[in-house]
């Protein structure tokens, strides 16, 4: 396979990395700070919960998509070792 195609490759495949991992990255993290936030407001009133609240953590979807992403940022990867290879 030529050279470009397989620049070609990685860079399609690392802005489908991006496209797809960061948005449920960035709502992963939106979440997260919203509800320590709420805590931090709930215990300055006094009406904070009794103990620790166990975190959520990732959705399904937030997690299908992260691997997504990781998947893709390999073959990234991948696609730039075998156009270095290639040239």
């Amino acid at each position: 396979m030529p050279a470009l195609a397989w620049l070609v490759i990685a860079v399609v495949a690392g802005a489908g990395a991006w496209v797809v991992g960061w948005p449920a990255w960035r709502q992963y993290r939106a979440r997260e700070v919203s509800e320590s936030n709420s805590e931090r407001y709930l215990a300055w009133r006094g009406r904070a919960p009794a103990g620790d609240r166990p975190k959520e953590g990732m959705t399904g979807e937030e997690r299908r998509r992260i691997y997504a992403g990781v998947a893709l940022a390999i073959v990234a990867v991948v696609a730039v070792i075998a156009f270095f290879g290639a040239s």
